[in-house]
């Protein structure tokens, strides 16, 4: 078998963009964001509010308000 051809798996930060809490993980990459965690989802705190969505959301909604501008 070959050595060392597996990624070095470590601890790392992951931090929510939701509400900033960071949160330890075993993970091969460098850097994790969450866009909800344990500490904001309306399940583990009983909110029925819905949180801001953000990230890839808020990218799918600009691209398509582009797409709606430009075929006009």
């Amino acid at each position: 078998m070959k050595k060392d051809i597996h990624p070095q798996y470590k601890v790392v930060k992951a931090t929510c963009t939701s509400c900033g809490a960071e949160h330890e993980f075993g993970s091969t990459a460098e850097k994790i964001s969450l866009d909800v965690c344990s500490n904001c989802h309306a399940f583990y705190t009983g909110d029925r509010s819905t949180v801001k969505a953000r990230g890839r959301v808020e990218r799918f909604n600009k691209i398509l308000e582009k797409s709606k501008n430009t075929a006009k």
